[in-house]
């Protein structure tokens, strides 16, 4: 790229003009109709920026930005654009260095962020939510953080949401109410994303964004271009992944102050798509960083059709402006103009709305920041051609670039780390194996109580079996003794019967004796003798 005084030659209008270093980190703005140069305008920066050491991001829409890979070739349409930007000397046709990346990893190394990387706000934007719902995800994210859970891919978020859900009771109190059909609402969502290819982005190894910040072996920024064609046909994942990286970026590097030239310049295509539907508090957010990156040595460089595509307080901060052709066929598009015009530091010699219709392709109205940092006086002019290669890139070069570059041994493969999922799936199991523990020593005691009722039975059965056996026997031993006791008192009144009845018979015995021997001594006593 040709330079003067250190500043970079973009375009030729009355005179060449040149985009001063030292305020590129001041962000600009690139605008204009489809086909009426923006891509060729966006390659010129690019290659400006890399011939003097400033690493570049780009992302590719269409697949023609690639070709900045490749040296440029002549053809009628360089020779008669370097006649009209009066460049005398040979031009330098030349291939960049350039990385590419994809998110989907199919032509170039994959992009990967965390779900907790992106963080709640973001993420909410992706999935399309309302308050309420965004409420409940900002919930989610809290308890993850709380319980230090790293939330890396979809299932990790899918699972926090359910321990949310199924604990939204335990919860309430420290973080709020959280309804399980909200939950459902945003699970049903993650399933939507999943479906469209989103979840890819999610996982590890996730993007270090200083990757991007290098230089090659001659000092020449790396141009790292993101492979968008198949991303475009999602804008929510482009608009959000575009949007992670720019506060990606503000929040990695640290404060630089004033610098000679940029640590890095980011161009964002399709800008309209990063404040498409965007709620106030996203914008203003969006606005900070804008505002503040700058101060971190990054200009930010939006690419659109339409100055008004963009919200009036970023605007306001995009000091260097390329306004290609814009189109007034409609009162939309006449105010668009107007927006476009107004942007400008006017230029006496001509209308700035007259000539943003009339411009050609190629040619735009040039205005960047001068050394005080005061906006030029708008200059009609054209593009110089860029030196790179005007379309794709050859495919085998690509994927040559790709496969023999360090990142993609770094980035090539996903890895399932422990996170969140893990870490509440193993509570669960725990909690499961717990249960279970519980459930197996509550039959255990149900077992043995029912065991030891049992032997209670059997004992207390057998008990009042030998109480009756006692008692049988003790009747018995009763009616023995009872039989016994008869038989002795019959055996002894059969023996006093007998011994009354021997006495009786003795006595009787005794009294005839006695009657005889009594007659006997009477007899005696009368005749002196006795007498047998």
């Amino acid at each position: 790229m040709y330079t003067q005084d250190g500043k970079l030659w973009i375009a030729t209008g009355e005179t060449p003009i040149y985009l001063d270093p030292r305020m590129a980190n001041r962000h600009g703005l690139i605008a204009g109709a489809t086909g009426t140069g923006k891509t060729v305008s966006l390659k010129v920066m690019a290659e400006a920026f890399s011939d003097i050491g400033v690493p570049v991001f780009m992302v590719d829409i269409k697949g023609d930005v690639s070709g900045i890979a490749q040296a440029g070739v002549q053809s009628d349409k360089i020779t008669s654009q370097l006649e009209k930007t009066r460049v005398d000397v040979p031009f330098d046709f030349k291939e960049y260095p350039v990385m590419f990346w994809d998110i989907y990893g199919e032509k170039g190394v994959p992009v990967r962020t965390t779900v907790s990387a992106m963080g709640s706000t973001l993420f909410a934007r992706l999935l399309g939510l309302n308050d309420t719902q965004q409420g409940v995800l900002d919930i989610a994210f809290r308890v993850a953080d709380d319980m230090q859970l790293l939330l890396i891919d979809i299932k990790d978020l899918k699972a926090i949401l359910q321990y949310v859900g199924d604990n939204a009771k335990d919860l309430q109190f420290e973080y709020g109410n959280v309804s399980k059909a909200t939950v459902g609402t945003i699970v049903r969502s993650l399933l939507s994303l999943e479906d469209a290819g989103g979840d890819i982005f999610f996982g590890e190894p996730d993007l270090d964004i200083k990757d991007f910040v290098r230089t090659n072996i001659n000092s020449r920024g790396i141009i790292n271009v993101l492979d968008c064609v198949k991303l475009g046909n999602n804008p929510k994942l482009y608009s959000t992944f575009l949007l992670w990286m720019l506060t990606d970026l503000y929040e990695t590097f640290p404060e630089v102050g004033d610098m000679d030239k940029p640590r890095m310049a980011f161009f964002f295509d399709e800008a309209h798509l990063l404040f498409k539907d965007a709620p106030k508090a996203l914008l203003d957010k969006i606005e900070q960083v804008i505002r503040l990156i700058r101060s971190k040595g990054i200009g930010i460089y939006f690419i659109t059709q339409s100055p008004a595509d963009i919200p009036d307080s970023i605007l306001a901060q995009l000091g260097n402006r390329i306004q290609h052709a814009l189109r007034a066929f409609t009162p939309a598009d006449q105010k668009a103009v107007k927006v476009a015009a107004d942007t400008f530091r006017t230029n006496p010699d001509f209308n700035t709305a007259d000539v943003i219709s009339l411009l050609g392709t190629g040619e735009a109205l040039v205005s960047f920041l001068d050394e005080s940092g005061a906006p030029q006086v708008v200059q009609r002019a054209f593009i110089l051609p860029p030196m790179s290669f005007i379309g794709p890139v050859d495919e085998q070069k690509r994927r040559n670039i790709i496969t023999s570059s360090e990142f993609y041994i770094k980035y090539k493969e996903s890895v399932d780390n422990v996170s969140a999922y893990e870490s509440l799936k193993g509570m669960a199991d725990e909690a499961a194996a717990a249960a279970q523990r519980e459930k197996e020593e509550e039959l255990r005691r149900k077992e043995e109580a029912k065991q030891q009722a049992l032997e209670e039975k059997e004992a207390e059965k057998q008990r009042k079996e030998q109480e009756r056996i006692e008692e049988r026997e003790r009747r018995e031993a009763e009616k023995q003794a009872e039989r016994e006791k008869r038989e002795r008192e019959q055996a002894a009144r059969k023996k006093s019967d007998m011994i009354e009845k021997i006495a009786t018979s003795a006595l009787r015995s005794s009294a005839s004796q006695i009657g005889r021997d009594v007659g006997r001594n009477i007899i005696r006593g009368l005749f002196g003798n006795l007498k047998k």
